[in-house]
């Protein structure tokens, strides 16, 4: 691993694909939303690349996704109307499941283990809105490694806007040189690198499916447990 840790103080932690794999949780709650919308359910695989930049931004692409086989002239309609049902229907039903379909990836817990030993300050820092965050890591049992949790809607904008991982820095009382951004996507290596931070990703997560290996970090990390 080319980045030299011996001066990193802290660590950024992301969730989903990262620490774990809620790939079975999203499609659970998506497709019981659009049951209730009278819509045709949607693959796993579809959701996939839709998965990383917020809740907002799942929900209108698989309304697209959906409307689009069911009539594609749909597909271009914005409807706030049909979102806001969707929202408040997803919701209901993520909250309902939330960790039930999920589970964490091989090697997280030795390595949040092992950077708790290190003395390195740690915080989870999520697109995922709080409010899903905190029970699934509680679920998990991952919730005790972290000091700070932040969600999607914790600061005005989401990764890969650097703010949240300012706002995290700040929290932590480190400096952003000092603090390692550990994620799985394009856009935790662009928010990290807007802030100032070293950022390492994992292969195994979502990337909107892109390669990882194209995304400019310091480095790559086939499981945490390398740390």
């Amino acid at each position: 691993m080319p980045l030299d840790t011996q001066n990193i103080h802290a660590a950024i932690v992301d969730l989903d694909g990262t620490m774990v794999d809620t790939l079975g949780d999203f499609a659970a709650a998506l497709n019981g939303m659009l049951a209730d919308l009278g819509l045709p359910p949607i693959e796993a695989s579809a959701i996939e690349p839709m998965v990383g930049k917020g809740s907002e931004y799942l929900l209108h692409s698989v309304l697209k996704h959906v409307l689009a086989q069911v009539s594609p002239a749909q597909a271009a309609i914005n409807n706030e109307a049909l979102y806001a049902q969707a929202w408040d229907r997803y919701q209901h039903h993520y909250l309902a499941i939330n960790g039930q379909f999920s589970s964490v990836y091989p090697g997280v817990v030795e390595g949040l283990q092992a950077m708790q030993q290190r003395g390195w300050k740690l915080a989870c820092l999520t697109n995922k809105p709080t409010a899903f965050a905190l029970p699934l890591l509680q679920a998990k049992g991952l919730d005790g490694f972290f000091s700070q949790v932040f969600g999607g809607d914790a600061f005005e904008r989401k990764k890969p806007d650097p703010l949240p991982l300012l706002k995290t820095c700040a929290a932590l009382g480190t400096l952003p040189q000092h603090t390692l951004m550990l994620g799985d996507s394009r856009n935790d290596a662009q928010a990290a690198r807007a802030a100032g931070c070293p950022v390492l990703l994992v292969t195994y997560g979502y990337n909107h499916g892109e390669p990882v290996s194209a995304v400019d970090t310091d480095g790559l990390l086939d499981s945490l447990a390398s740390l």
